[in-house]
């Protein structure tokens, strides 16, 4: 099937064919007519499944039935995301897919001085994507208004609840007209989401995408034991020993973000780290840096990483394992995008043991094992077997009994 097939009209279709874009992703098959159609749509699909194209182009494809470009620009699209990261690309697409309609979009997110998006929006913008906070906070101040708006999005919408957006977005949607066709994007469908949901969107169509289309079929997975005191020694070992250009690498912590990204200063690496207690200038920079192959490993928290999207990533390391199944397909949904192969790497220690046997559960295939590496670790020692920590100042007995004692601290 092509773009031409789903009846996508001449303007976006040569803004497409200059983007490379020839064949519709699943996602964008489903999600395309139906929307052409006006309808509401609820879709749970997870980051690389080129879910933003596939509301972007019917939206700016209805956009244009009885657009006049002479005609003040009011928002008659919104579209609300989590970070600022995923804001400014969600942006950056409708303006690459809208060049030759005459559309114009903005973006608004914390975090910055608000003068320069104010001024944007003085001169009137089309489609509005936004982070709830600045959004909430310019309405307020009465640079926005949303009573024009005929479509919606709410994207990510899972992160946003674990962000703590709920009460925001709720505010946001109360102040839309009632007559709208709405969209609710989320990558999990946990019974918070879906509650959400059924207040947001009438009788939508349910589309999805799930995720062992994203990681069995295209994305190399392995998996390295390792202790956890040797997992920046394991990184760089491979890091040294391939031709990685392009790494993006996931800390459960920022703290655990900065560590990793100085040791591999120390090791000569270029590598930079991006999480939520960086600036908005320090994120983009790193970003840009990532992008442009100045910087060879991004880490970054879970968080920090919506929005992130880099052509061509070749690897994607897991440096501590996520603790919802979930994330791990998100993250290595970065590499092997679209039709491209790309490789996930992942270190588990003893702690993460059962994390891992969640997520191979969840994407129903066992990940191949790597044990000839220079730190294997049989790991023994996990939670459930750990004894109660001895009262402060009392003396280790044994070897034995203060190497376990030690790995208890760490934790």
């Amino acid at each position: 099937m092509t773009f031409t097939e789903l009846g996508i009209i001449e303007p976006i279709l040569k803004a497409l064919k200059e983007e490379g874009y020839t064949h519709p992703t699943p996602i964008q098959q489903q999600a395309i007519p139906v929307l052409l159609e006006g309808k509401d749509l609820l879709g749970c699909a997870q980051t690389g499944t080129g879910k933003t194209a596939a509301f972007a182009i019917p939206i700016l494809q209805n956009m244009l039935k009885g657009y006049n470009s002479r005609d003040k620009k009011k928002i008659r699209a919104l579209v609300v995301t989590p970070t600022r990261e995923l804001a400014i690309q969600i942006a950056d697409s409708f303006t690459n897919y809208g060049r030759f309609t005459g559309l114009k979009n903005t973006v608004i997110f914390g975090g910055v001085k608000q003068g320069s998006q104010t001024k944007e929006l003085a001169k009137g913008v089309d489609i509005l994507v936004a982070t709830p906070g600045r959004l909430l906070d310019l309405i307020n101040q009465g640079f926005i208004n949303l009573r024009d708006v005929e479509y919606s999005v709410l994207d990510e919408a899972d992160q946003m609840l674990d962000m703590g957006f709920i009460h925001d977005i709720k505010k946001i949607i109360a102040k839309l007209p009632y007559k709208r066709q709405s969209l609710f994007f989320s990558a999990t469908m946990p019974p918070d989401i879906v509650q959400l949901s059924q207040k947001i969107l009438g009788d939508p169509v349910k589309i999805s995408v799930s995720p062992k289309q994203a990681t069995a079929e295209r994305i190399e997975q392995e998996i390295y034991f390792v202790a956890k005191k040797d997992k920046p020694a394991l990184l760089y070992h491979i890091l040294d020993e391939t031709n990685y250009f392009s790494v993006l690498a996931f800390t459960r912590t920022k703290h655990g973000a900065d560590k990793v990204t100085h040791f591999l200063h120390k090791k000569g690496i270029k590598a930079e780290a991006i999480h939520g207690n960086k600036s908005q200038n320090a994120r983009q920079r790193a970003l840009k840096n990532f992008k442009d192959g100045s910087t060879h490993v991004l880490v970054a928290t879970d968080i920090a990483a919506r929005g992130i999207d880099v052509d061509d990533l070749a690897l994607v390391v897991n440096y501590d394992l996520p603790n919802v199944p979930e994330t791990y397909v998100h993250r290595i949904g970065r590499t092997g995008r679209a039709s491209a192969s790309g490789k996930a790497i992942s270190f588990c220690d003893g702690e993460e043991r059962a994390f891992l046997k969640d997520i191979q559960k969840l994407i129903k295939q066992e990940v191949p094992v790597i044990s000839d590496h220079p730190f294997p670790d049989d790991g023994t020692i996990v939670a459930s077997q750990q004894q109660p920590k001895p009262a402060k100042g009392e003396r280790f007995k044994s070897k034995s009994t203060k190497k376990q004692n030690t790995y208890r601290s760490r934790r």
